[in-house]
């Protein structure tokens, strides 16, 4: 692990080190230990998130994106989750390391995050207004009518119209876009320099999903935030990330820029998740799938855990080897055996390399 000197703060815990990444994890593990055995859901994961630059997670459901978030959060339920090794360092001091007193300073001011269910988590019977409010007032010690005040700048933050007559309305008087500006102003209330977004645009349509991601792009030029993305739509990040990393059975299988994940993928995972995804370009061809079911997470296959799905699985190798994360680029990587393999074949048939899936759906539509 890197080891990072920091001076000491008066009470003698480790100040913050202006030099460190704004958020780092190191070989983060995290396992849920049931009756029926051991659950390995996240498993060595390491990324690093800067101020205003957004990192997007991809990778199917169980594939532990959403299970690193709540690591970072602290809001695992233990047991059963278990963190047996790893660090969450958050500008150079390890949350996983501090008293709960601490890192509950930090939680929610700091390091703040949007679920993916606004409905479910919202309270129903509360006006939004008061629980927007709430955040002030456990936090800043303001008053119920200073805090209502602010909650209504924070829902005009957030664009939600007469946000003075509705700040007394419940949630489920709105739509499921507004819900979620209302989780978005909740987060952002305390001005936290890191923002988990959870599957931010789940069930909501094309043309809501693209008003909410520019809102979050547009809260992030402001404040200048980290701001982690959580999803498994690789339409929704294209225009957005400045950088990706793919999630398979508890792993990082690649990382890299947008540009190269989108034009010149290196592992079968990625180049599988890409040929799913509708392309403007490729009007009347039928979508290709990524054949199989992700593994159960108590038996992870030997060797490489895609292997079992993997159209470029050689045995023995990908069988009994693990493959450490392969350096693909200057920055970026791929954790399979074969990377130049895949990476010359989608260069190859990713054509269109470098272009956002925003530029191609104008392309369609000027072709239309």
């Amino acid at each position: 692990m890197t080891t990072s000197y920091l001076e000491s703060s008066p009470d003698g815990s480790a100040a913050e080190d202006s030099s460190a990444p704004l958020l780092e994890l190191d070989d983060l593990h995290v396992e849920f230990r049931t009756r029926d055995g051991v659950a390995r859901a996240v498993n060595g994961v390491s990324y690093t998130v800067e101020a205003g630059k957004t990192l997007a997670v991809l990778g199917e459901s169980g594939s532990g994106k959403s299970v690193t978030a709540q690591a970072i959060m602290g809001i695992l339920d233990t047991p059963p989750a278990f963190i047996p090794r790893g660090e969450v360092r958050f500008k150079g001091r390890d949350l996983l390391a501090m008293p709960e007193r601490e890192r509950r300073a930090i939680r929610g001011q700091r390091i703040a995050m949007i679920f993916q269910d606004a409905l479910s988590a919202l309270n129903p019977v509360f006006p939004v207004g008061d629980q927007i409010g709430e955040m002030f007032r456990v936090h800043r010690g303001m008053s119920k009518r200073d805090s209502r005040l602010r909650a209504i700048e924070m829902m005009d933050r957030v664009h939600i119209p007469a946000a003075r007559q509705r700040v007394r309305d419940y949630p489920h008087q709105f739509s499921g876009g507004m819900r979620q500006r209302i989780m978005i102003a909740m987060a952002i209330a305390l001005g936290p320099e890191v923002l988990i977004a959870d599957e931010p645009t789940t069930a909501l349509d094309v043309t809501v999903q693209a008003q909410i991601m520019d809102l979050l792009r547009e809260l992030q030029a402001e404040t200048n935030m980290g701001l982690i993305l959580i999803t498994h739509d690789l339409g929704v990040v294209a225009d957005v990330a400045d950088r990706i990393a793919v999630m398979y059975a508890g792993r990082i299988v690649e990382e890299a820029s947008v540009y190269d994940i989108y034009s010149r993928p290196a592992h079968p995972y990625t180049k599988g998740l890409l040929e799913s995804v509708p392309r403007v370009d490729q009007k009347g061809q039928k979508l290709k799938a990524v054949e199989g079911l992700p593994p159960n997470l108590m038996r992870i296959p030997s060797g490489c855990p895609f292997h079992p799905r993997c159209p470029y699985k050689q045995e023995p190798v990908c069988t009994t080897e693990l493959p450490q994360l392969y350096p693909t680029g200057a920055d970026s990587g791929a954790a399979c055996h074969f990377w130049e393999d895949v990476r010359r074949e989608s260069t190859a048939e990713f054509a269109l390399a470098g272009k956002t899936q925003a530029q191609l759906n104008q392309e369609g539509g000027r072709r239309g």
